[in-house]
């Protein structure tokens, strides 16, 4: 497994074909508000790119709009090469392909832990259902929650809520995984075995752009940086480089804020 991270951090220029996620000249309004502004972003396999800066600033409508739950006005976002489709069975492939986990768990209410990793295998992937449940307690198991398979969701804690929606995107092989202010509903105490777990991930290679608050993950888990601000990227770096010598005032202004806490 740490052959994997130190292969991953020691990777030199990029090569075109480590491009898995391009945003070019990406623009979005909603109504008279810019929401997005000319962002142009590309996220290389195995990378993690952690998407930090004040509320409103856009970050979660850039990673909402990789897998399409929000459109674009203008520009365009490709995965692996290909334009993202507008709707229908190739969209559904396509998010299958990007897994997504968002500030609220999304798990069925009426389903066991189990039901709910193994409902997008059976449906979407077409995987048979003792294969499926397999795999689904494999990592139910990796994210620390096997012993949850059988309990329904209002049964457990809200970290392990969003554990189990980890495996349930993970169940699905995604090329891509999306974290969309995964802890911010979290109790204190939740917020770091939710973090742990995203660390092991990121460790394992997954290639992940992560919105979030928390800039100790942000430190330690990131391999670019993205500062944003005003619907626009302000500066990119490495973690190291941006926490200890932001370029941008606006970086500057956002971490004097929020790091003498």
């Amino acid at each position: 497994m740490s052959e994997v991270s130190v292969t991953k951090n020691a990777k030199g220029p990029e090569r075109a074909g480590d491009q898995l996620v391009v945003l070019d000249n990406v623009n979005k309004h909603f109504g008279a508000l810019h929401v997005l502004q000319d962002i142009d972003l590309t996220i290389n396999r195995g990378e993690v790119v952690v998407v930090i800066g004040p509320s409103g600033s856009g970050k979660s409508t850039l990673c909402r709009t990789i897998n399409r739950l929000e459109t674009i006005d203008s520009g365009s976002i490709t995965i692996d090469g290909k334009p993202l489709p507008q709707e229908g069975r190739e969209l559904a492939r396509l998010r299958a392909d990007v897994g997504m986990v968002f500030q609220s768990f999304n798990l069925f209410a009426h389903k066991t832990v189990l039901e709910n990793v193994m409902l997008g295998q059976t449906k979407v992937r077409g995987t048979d259902k003792a294969k499926a449940a397999e795999k689904a307690r494999a990592l139910l198991d990796r994210v620390g929650v096997g012993t949850q398979a059988d309990k329904y969701p209002a049964q457990l804690s809200g970290g392990q809520q969003q554990r189990v929606a980890i495996a349930r995107a993970l169940a699905m092989d995604p090329k891509v995984m999306l974290f969309d202010e995964p802890t911010s509903a979290l109790d204190p105490e939740m917020i770091n075995e939710v973090l742990d777990t995203m660390q092991q991930l990121a460790q394992d290679g997954m290639t992940m752009v992560v919105v979030t608050h928390e800039m100790g993950f942000a430190r330690s888990a990131a391999n670019r940086v993205v500062f944003m601000a005003d619907g626009r990227i302000i500066e990119e770096a490495e973690p190291n480089q941006f926490f200890t010598n932001p370029r941008s005032d606006r970086a500057k202004d956002f971490l004097s804020k929020i790091l003498h806490h």
